[in-house]
């Protein structure tokens, strides 16, 4: 039965390969010269082969040595590449971060929060990964990501942390005359053309289920993929539409679109949360001091509501 090849073999080979010397590597390794004899031989035996040769010129490799030096360097190369990369991940230097995150999230509220995140921790690696809360999930049970961002969906193998409540509000073009009254109700969208967007997404569903819940049939709809593209309709006065506040931010901000406030209809809120697998044990320095991040950078309220409360 092989006994298997240690660490100090391989040290202690490395070491005698580059001095040319027992004694001399014994001195680096601050162990007896017997020590490093017996870790020698317990490396050939485990090999079958003589490694070196002692002469008047000092310890030498053979022909077999020299064969094997290569993959030793490279050996003891990897294990000290690897206990740097642990001890940056253990002190959050460095490392690899993956996140997973539901389309808004990754383009209206992740994009802030990666920027402080990298400034503080400018050596870690960063990588996200796109899709919807369901594909998000997925991620986070096959371990392709360390944290996923997206809308509540239980699952027994998963934690889900509440970070931020995003709400629906209503937008429309800053010159229209429900942005002049800051205030409707809602049976004053059926004669407007409404803008649904993505009708992969939970948001489409929302936004229709408000709608038919009401018994309210808009004058038309204009669908399209994604939330920038909704936008861009709404600004070209083709309809008006509710979507994530977060997304809407900006533009609110600038002027381009106007809220308005849906007096008689309840609030919408998407609640987002970090979801992270329960197995995985406490969270590395690098994922807790992202979690710390997001918790400082959550979005805190927005303007325009989608109703009186």
């Amino acid at each position: 039965m092989t006994e298997p090849i240690q660490m100090t073999q391989l040290e202690a080979f490395a070491a005698i390969a580059r001095l040319e010397s027992i004694s001399a590597a014994a001195e680096e390794l601050v162990v007896s010269q017997p020590a490093v004899t017996a870790r020698i031989q317990g490396l050939e035996r485990e090999l079958g082969s003589r490694l070196f040769v002692r002469s008047r010129r000092g310890t030498r490799l053979t022909d077999a040595g020299r064969m094997l030096l290569p993959h030793v360097d490279r050996a003891l190369a990897a294990i000290a590449t690897g206990r740097r990369a642990v001890a940056e991940v253990v002190a959050g230097t460095g490392g690899r971060l993956t996140i997973g995150a539901a389309p808004a999230i990754s383009t209206y509220v992740l994009p802030a929060m990666l920027h402080t995140f990298q400034a503080e921790h400018p050596l870690v690696q960063l990588s996200v990964r796109s899709g919807h809360s369901e594909e998000v999930l997925e991620l986070v049970l096959r371990q392709e990501v360390e944290l996923g961002l997206m809308r509540p969906i239980p699952h027994p193998d998963v934690s889900l942390t509440p970070l931020y409540e995003d709400p629906l509000v209503l937008v429309v073009p800053r010159d229209h005359t429900f942005g002049a009254r800051g205030e409707i109700q809602m049976s004053q969208m059926a004669s407007e053309h409404l803008i649904l967007f993505d009708r992969t997404s939970s948001f489409h569903e929302l936004t229709s289920s408000i709608f038919r819940q009401a018994g309210i049939d808009p004058r038309g709809f204009i669908e399209v993929d994604n939330i920038d593209a909704a936008k861009r309709m709404v600004e070209q006065r083709l309809g008006i539409a509710l979507l994530p506040g977060t997304s809407v931010q900006a533009e609110i901000g600038s002027g381009r679109l106007a809220p308005v406030t849906i007096t008689d209809m309840a609030p919408v809120r998407r609640q987002i949360v970090v979801a992270r697998r329960r197995d995985v044990g406490e969270p590395s320095t690098i994922v807790a001091d992202f979690l710390r991040t997001l918790d400082n950078l959550r979005p805190g309220p927005l303007r325009g509501r989608t109703s009186g409360a």
